[in-house]
């Protein structure tokens, strides 16, 4: 059966820390649990949570979907490893996603009041599902929208699917790291005005914010630009999910203005994999449009099991939500100091960036490169040691989630698997310097000549990579992580460009959406 638990800390008093993204006082509750105790939540079951068991505890004599009929005949290989729970809960609709008119509708409305949103969707296609629904829901065929060359894949599938023209701007870079970090105010505004000589308006302008390192952008000052010219502003928020639920985490994207927000609730908040939500808000969104394009790419036959768990979510963060994060937050801190005192190891914090930054800090980016190792060569060697997972491993640093289920025996052993690495690599360690391995921000020499929607449908060959430099690409390369295309269709193949995907397949990134996985050829547009 599924249940909900929360953890309540012992304090005092009701204390007021701030406001949540729905404008609601921030407020730890005061509780006679002992700190950190587990107990269930019992005051109301969140709408689907509840759905599911009164369908379960109904036991009807089911001939519908799925074929395993509620784990009548579950594959035993699998019921072995996860029991036969997962099966039982799996059950046919009981709502529409489409159009949801029971508990779905209810869950969405009850996160949508938490988040601070007029609508939420849910949506059990990633986050991807929710880019290119806002994508498509405001830019039609021939519109141009504004946004970081450096935007995530699902950003560039959008384009192909409605057929908008992308004008692209770039985001501020740190050499010393190599990471993109923020997109500034200026860039925006700058593009908007280009747009405005040519005598044309943006569709949209959309912008990544927080990056997988955790690097916010001003989305405040971007959406103030936008909204002054009727132009509506959509965040990618995939990794930001839980601002705004504790004083000592980044505002939210729609607390800042945006309108279209989509987030990946499975990443820092507590869903399944694969579940997120898509979030709207204020009058310059039509909705219809955006809902229209949802019912086109999401599932007809949604997980129940995604579904409530982003319903459960919402319910376990809406108890107590400071606390949610109290002791990620105290163990990313913790872990920052102690990583800082190690002999060649650097940390990535706001000192190291300029201007305006925002830095979440449940993402902990530990920089190896005075040890004289690649944040990839470096990734292996704690692999090995401690067997710790990174989310993200790079050129100069590794970087490190946080979460609410991030527990102390994990964090010290990510200490020793680098007090380790740095014990074995003294003889290696030295100053690599700050030369950036492109020489120049990444990716700013491109030349478009085709927009992405003509470049995917235009008739293809294939050439040796040799060949391929001042042709125009016609398949989509990308390094993933962090998901960020380094040829686009339509997109001439610069030297840069090829260096790069050469280089992210000698340092062990994997390369995604190359037709030929060797990257021995590549597909040219033959136009």
């Amino acid at each position: 059966m599924l249940q909900l638990f929360i953890s309540l800390a012992t304090i005092e008093e009701n204390v007021i820390l701030g406001e949540l993204p729905n404008g609601k006082p921030m407020t730890i509750l005061k509780d006679d649990a002992n700190t950190h105790q587990d107990v269930a939540y019992q005051p109301k079951h969140p709408p689907l949570v509840k759905a599911l068991k009164d369908e379960i505890c109904q036991k009807p004599a089911t001939f519908q979907f799925p074929g395993h009929n509620r784990g009548h005949l579950a594959p035993s290989s699998l019921t072995k490893l996860i029991g036969m729970d997962p099966f039982i809960y799996d059950v046919g609709e009981i709502d529409d996603l489409a159009s949801p008119q029971g508990p779905i509708l209810e869950a969405q409305r009850q996160a949508a009041e938490l988040f601070g949103a007029s609508e939420t969707c849910f949506l059990v296609g990633g986050t991807t599902c929710g880019v290119i629904a806002a994508i498509m829901g405001t830019c039609g065929p021939g519109d141009t929208i504004i946004l970081p060359r450096n935007c995530h894949i699902s950003a560039i599938s959008g384009l192909v699917l409605c057929g908008a023209i992308p004008k692209y701007i770039f985001p501020d870079y740190d050499f010393d790291w190599e990471v993109a970090t923020s997109v500034s105010p200026t860039e925006v505004e700058k593009a908007i005005k280009e747009l405005e000589l040519e005598g044309k308006k943006a569709g949209a302008v959309f912008i990544t914010s927080p990056t997988y390192h955790g690097i916010c952008s001003n989305v405040k000052d971007i959406s103030s630009i936008c909204h002054s010219r009727g132009i509506p502003l959509i965040v990618d928020e995939a990794h930001g999910a839980h601002f705004g639920f504790h004083p000592n985490l980044p505002i939210s994207a729609l607390h800042q203005g945006a309108d279209i927000v989509i987030q990946s609730t499975h990443k820092v908040l507590l869903s399944l994999t694969q579940s997120s939500m898509l979030h709207l808000s204020g009058d310059l969104i039509d909705r219809e449009p955006i809902i229209t394009c949802l019912r086109t790419l999401q599932s007809t036959s949604p997980s129940f099991l995604l579904l409530a768990s982003l319903d459960a979510s919402t319910a376990h963060i809406k108890q107590n939500p400071p606390q949610v994060f109290d002791n990620s937050i105290r163990l990313a801190n913790e872990a920052k100091t102690r990583l800082k005192q190690i002999p060649g190891i650097s940390i990535l914090d706001s000192p190291f960036l300029q201007e305006f930054r925002l830095l979440d800090p449940l993402r902990v980016t530990v920089g190896v490169s005075g040890l004289g190792l690649t944040g990839y060569e470096a990734t292996e060697l704690i692999y090995k040691d401690e067997r710790i997972l990174p989310v993200l491993p790079g050129s100069r640093g590794i970087t490190f989630l946080f979460t609410p289920g991030t527990c102390r025996d994990h964090v010290n052993r990510l200490i020793s698997g680098f007090n380790n690495l740095s014990k074995n690599n003294q003889r290696k360690r030295k100053n690599q310097g700050t030369t950036n391995r492109f020489g120049v921000k990444p990716l700013m020499d491109i030349n478009v000549k085709l927009n992405p929607r003509d470049a995917h449908f235009a008739k293809k060959k294939r050439v040796g990579i040799r060949d391929c430099l001042g042709k125009i690409s016609g398949e989509l390369i990308c390094p993933y992580p962090p998901g960020i295309p380094v040829m686009i269709p339509g997109e001439v193949i610069s030297e840069k460009a090829l260096k790069m995907v050469i280089q992210a397949q000698i340092d062990g990134e994997k390369v995604s959406g190359a037709s030929d996985p060797t990257l021995l050829t590549i597909l040219i547009c033959d136009v």
